[in-house]
């Protein structure tokens, strides 16, 4: 990306006149080109599009509004539908923007920057008032420089850019941040752990760089130093997310013969992989193993034993995300705002059980 498009939100809006003169046409031809309801020469049309990438041209918002009878659109843009997190942020989105008679978009990426660099700038074509961001990403400078592109852009033709359960990579950006305090829920649930008699404490589903889960691994650690073991106590995997990770991730745990007694999983997904994996070992949980997840989706109460987990408030984060950026439609400004998470205990936590030789926490 280059420094023309990082600046977007500093130049004045392009008009029509000027991608008409850059394609050599009228305005009238322009006008008909860029909307597709008209017949225009394929070469024309090239044309005039090229003129209009190279120029960062977007159609009027509010007059593509008036001719769609004014509905207002919020777009929400996530990673997978299939994720049960995911799935409830979004439909905590749709669920706020049809209180208040807008309509809602829901756009997977699979992760892929291009992807979803293109779902947002067809938003802004359309017209959207809203784009809506949602869960962590690897913040390295090409994702800061591409949020940044986002946020100037959509911010110049009068849409907002909320970042959902990710921060701003420069607070400075005119975007918005809700998000929930992963560090705090990580912390809280390898506590339980720890107050449960745990000292041998896997965190099974680190991915380095992504934002989510480093704050997960830092709020592991913490816990751990506040009950004085040392740096060396902790023990991350890096398989990261989903039950296939899990469950291939735990069933190496198993054969490494590092000790351990509980396991912390990054989310509960990744759970429900290593709940498999343990009782295709012959092993129970919590009486061999305990183990904690992170996120609380649906099925966590449905798992064999039910999950113990750390509630994050994932429909609330997507009516959250709606109702403050909608709160002062006339400030762009970034702003962030911090939900809570709070720890639901179930059947997967135990005591360790006593080696029979000097009464500690016996090896798995």
């Amino acid at each position: 990306m280059g420094n023309d498009m990082a600046d977007t939100g500093s130049r004045r809006r392009v008009t029509i006149r000027e991608v008409a003169e850059r394609a050599g046409v009228s305005i009238a031809t322009a006008s008909r080109a860029l909307s597709g309801n008209h017949p225009v020469p394929a070469s024309t049309r090239a044309r005039v599009l090229r003129a209009a990438r190279d120029l960062d041209y977007v159609a009027n918002a509010h007059a593509r509004a008036l001719v769609g009878g004014g509905r207002k659109m919020a777009a929400v843009v996530v990673r997978q539908v299939t994720s049960p997190f995911y799935a409830q942020v979004a439909e905590g989105v749709e669920a706020e923007a049809a209180d208040r008679g807008w309509l809602c978009v829901v756009g997977a990426t699979g992760g892929d920057p291009q992807r979803e660099m293109e779902f947002v700038q067809l938003m802004r074509e359309e017209g959207a008032r809203l784009v809506i961001l949602v869960g962590g990403v690897v913040e390295d400078d090409a994702y800061r420089e591409r949020v940044a592109h986002y946020a100037q852009a959509l911010d110049s033709s009068g849409a907002r850019l909320v970042l959902c359960a990710r921060p701003a990579p420069d607070p400075e950006i005119p975007a918005l941040v809700v998000e929930f305090d992963n560090e705090a829920g990580a912390r809280a649930i390898t506590g339980h752990l720890l107050s449960a008699g745990h000292r041998r404490i896997v965190f099974l589903g680190g991915l380095p760089g992504n934002t989510a889960l480093e704050a997960r691994v830092a709020g592991y650690r913490a816990a751990l130093a506040e009950h004085g073991l040392p740096g060396e106590a902790a023990h991350v995997v890096d398989c990261g997310l989903g039950r296939t990770a899990g469950l291939r991730a735990m069933t190496e745990l198993l054969k490494d013969t590092r000790e351990f007694t509980a396991v912390f999983a990054g989310d509960d997904m990744v759970a429900a992989g290593a709940l498999r994996a343990i009782a295709d070992a012959g092993l129970s949980v919590p009486d061999d193993i305990s183990v904690v997840g992170y996120n609380d989706i649906p099925l966590a109460e449905d798992f064999n034993p039910p999950l113990t987990t750390v509630r994050t408030p994932a429909e609330e984060l997507g009516r959250a995300a709606v109702r403050i950026a909608l709160r002062d439609p006339e400030h762009s400004g970034g702003g962030r705002h911090l939900l809570g998470t709070h720890i639901v205990v179930r059947r997967s936590v135990a005591p360790p059980r006593p080696r029979p030789t000097d009464g500690g926490p016996a090896p798995v």
